[in-house]
């Protein structure tokens, strides 16, 4: 059974494994707890994670990792913060620090942040946070080294710290600056290498050893999964940790052959600049914050369906599974984003199309046949055509068009087909292939 434990300047990992044979992670950022989960892991531990640089775990996906039945712990620094906020959703939280947010004793992040260095030097700790500083001056004043006066006194200096200046040295010049005893002061100095207490560590080592008795002995009995719900939110932030994760999951083992095989099919080029365009449609709509209400997501389903001849519920579940679609929600939701940027954005896309024709070297063939087309009907007089004025049916319209002019069947749906060519209906489409006859009989 595999844990997955989320760790950094809190406890090295080398005395982790000592404690528990787990994988071990860097601190955790938001989605990283939901990518462990997608796993399926039988726990997770959290001790440390992101509160700055990069948004910070969020709450909804140890919610959806417990809604999976997946055990989740924490304790000493982000870890023990969550378990305070979801103990009561299941969330286990272990050791003094947890207690104490849990109890409302603590409340303040800065009580456990600390300044680290990078993953290369093992997230060595740069400061110290104040839940070691509480428990250290608490162990001085036990041993009769300090007062309660100069206790206190110390621990409203170091909590006026930001945290990243919260080092010893400057805790005790603080106090220096505010009159308190030199010699006491110095004692504390001196007794402070060995008497330290590390309470963020302590804990961590009781967090390993909880999460390997689970291990060992899970309990006979555990209380129901906590609900969830999938809110739009929820479903935006799903789709862009899955976007961050290399390829589609259940590709990941596949994905090389996947692409030797579209490479050699002579359409790698045009498959690259669609999802380029869908990363750069969604990664707008992120950025702009545009969500997805429930009516827009079902009216993008039933239009996909109805574009792909997907009538019948075992019709889309035939293609769902003949694409590998384990998670349509996500796909269907980003679905939605992407036509909303080419509707909003439609404009701005035709004035880009002549630049995308000349790297192609497409438009001056494309333009120069246009040209010769309209001085073609405009001598004919037959700039918009009928039907009857050229001696067609409709079907023998379509008859040419498809079979002769492209070479292709007769599509099933017209409608459906005049949309993917790029025509906003059947009656444009039909003008169009009208002149096209027109102006190729003309020409030979």
């Amino acid at each position: 059974m595999t844990m997955y434990v989320f760790t950094g300047p809190t406890l090295p990992v080398a005395e982790a494994r000592a404690e528990l044979d787990a994988i071990y992670l860097p601190p955790a950022a938001q989605g990283d707890v939901y990518r462990v989960a997608l796993e399926r892991p039988s726990a997770i531990g959290i001790i440390d994670g992101y509160f700055e640089r990069v948004p910070s775990i969020w709450h909804k996906e140890i919610l959806w990792a417990l809604s999976q039945g997946i055990a989740v712990f924490g304790a000493s620094s982000m870890g023990a913060l969550r378990a305070s906020e979801l103990s009561v959703f299941g969330m286990v939280g272990v050791g003094d620090i947890f207690e104490s947010f849990h109890r409302g004793e603590l409340e303040d992040d800065d009580e456990v942040a600390v300044v680290h260095g990078p993953g290369e030097d093992g997230f060595r700790p740069l400061s110290e946070a104040m839940v070691n500083v509480r428990a250290t001056l608490k162990a001085a004043e036990a041993q009769g080294l300090i007062g309660p006066a100069l206790h206190q006194t110390l621990v409203r200096v170091a909590k006026a710290l930001f945290y990243p200046d919260r080092v010893w040295p400057r805790v005790l010049a603080g106090a220096a600056g505010e009159g308190a005893s030199r010699e006491a002061l110095e004692a504390l100095r001196g007794w402070l290498p060995g008497g330290r207490v590390d309470q963020k560590k302590r804990d961590a080592l009781s967090l390993l050893r909880v999460m390997r008795a689970h291990l060992e002995a899970p309990p006979a009995t555990s209380r129901p999964p906590p609900p969830f719900e999938r809110t739009d939110a929820w479903v935006a932030m799903e789709s862009r940790t899955e976007r961050r994760t290399p390829g589609a999951p259940e590709l990941a083992g596949a994905r090389e052959d996947l692409l030797d095989e579209l490479r050699l099919s002579g359409g790698f080029e045009q498959a690259w600049q669609g999802a380029l365009g869908r990363a750069l449609a969604l990664e707008l709509t992120r950025r702009m914050g545009r969500v997805v209400p429930p009516e827009v997501s079902r009216q993008t389903i039933e239009d996909f369906r109805r574009e792909r001849g997907l009538f019948e519920g075992a019709d889309l579940q035939r293609w769902l599974d003949s694409q590998r679609l384990e998670r349509s929600e996500s796909f269907f939701h980003d679905e939605a984003l992407v036509r909303w940027v080419r509707t909003m954005f439609a404009s701005d896309a035709e004035r880009c199309l002549a630049d995308h024709l000349r790297t192609t070297g497409a438009l001056g063939a494309l333009l120069a046949r246009a040209e010769d087309k309209r001085r073609v009907l405009t001598t004919r007089c037959l700039e918009e055509p009928e039907l009857s004025g050229v001696g067609l049916t409709e079907e023998a319209l379509w008859r040419w068009y498809f079979e002769e002019h492209l070479r292709s069947a007769i599509p099933p749906d017209l409608e459906r087909h005049a949309r993917a060519a790029g025509f906003d209906s059947t009656a444009l489409l039909r003008r169009a292939a009208l002149r096209e006859y027109v102006y190729s009989s003309e020409r030979g």
